[in-house]
């Protein structure tokens, strides 16, 4: 049931969300997420993943509310406010004048993203990605190519971050994302399953992503821009390769390089 509040305060508990979201580890522990944007929220509220509140203006409110009615929770509340009023009252220009709480879904292991995805599987890791919109760029490409399950390394920024969840555009919902322990174990675990684990790392023998056969169950690895891959990480792989570049360009950005990647796969796979 949805509750409607018009506010001209942050008093109401349930408003503590939209004040903390610099508090990362404060909304981890409670289970929740910032979804920042309409496609984003619409997104969220069209997700099997729960809802916990909305902080809109009244345009926004008369949009969503087809998409609020259908949600299967017992209740959901809807802070109303102008922009303007909105604004300042969370201290920084929002936007688009949207703003949702959703509730991270349970953690997934590797058994379950092996179950719940069929062959070939294509699968991503990240290590030592840091960089927020970075990884919620990389999340949208593994979306738009075809990527099944992301895997997070221990050294890796959460892709429940608000930011995050905005630079994937809410793509994030329907990956299985597999939160490691340990990156470089879970590689290992992957290929005992028979996943080929595919490095993309500069410092190889120069074979290049058009080389590797990535039309059976695979999984794309991928580093810090600057530092690249870990010893360990990389010494899970199968193999490493590159993208070929022209001379005095020596890397991409995480997010380009996998976009080359995955559509790569695609097209090896006969997708695009």
């Amino acid at each position: 049931m949805l509750h409607v509040h018009t506010i001209e305060t942050l008093d109401h508990p349930a408003l503590q969300p939209y004040l903390t979201m610099r508090l990362q580890e404060t909304h981890r522990q409670q289970g929740i997420f910032v979804a920042e944007g309409e496609k984003v929220v619409r997104r969220l509220l069209k997700s099997n993943l729960g809802v916990v509140s909305l902080l809109v203006h009244d345009e926004w409110l008369v949009k969503m509310r087809p998409l609020l009615d259908q949600r299967p929770e017992a209740e959901i509340n809807a802070f109303v406010a102008p922009k303007a009023e909105l604004e300042k009252l969370v201290g920084y220009p929002m936007y688009q004048g949207l703003l949702a709480i959703g509730r991270i879904p349970p953690p997934q292991t590797l058994a379950d993203a092996l179950q719940r995805n069929p062959s070939p599987r294509l699968f991503v890791a990240v290590d030592g990605l840091g960089n927020a919109e970075n990884l919620g760029g990389l999340v949208r490409n593994c979306a738009a190519f075809g990527g099944q399950a992301l895997l997070v390394g221990e050294t890796c920024s959460s892709p429940w971050l608000r930011r995050a969840v905005r630079a994937s555009m809410g793509t994030i919902y329907d990956l299985s994302v597999v939160e490691t322990v340990s990156l470089a174990t879970t590689l290992q675990d992957l290929r005992l399953a028979g996943v080929r684990c595919v490095a993309a790392h500069l410092h190889t023998d120069r074979r290049t992503i058009a080389q590797a056969d990535l039309r059976g169950d695979c999984c794309l690895v991928f580093g810090h821009e600057g530092l690249g891959l870990s010893r360990a990480v990389l010494a899970a792989c199968d193999e490493a390769v590159v993208v070929p570049m022209a001379n005095g360009v020596d890397s991409l950005n995480v997010g380009a390089a996998a976009a080359v990647f995955l559509y790569e796969a695609a097209r090896q796979r006969g997708r695009v």
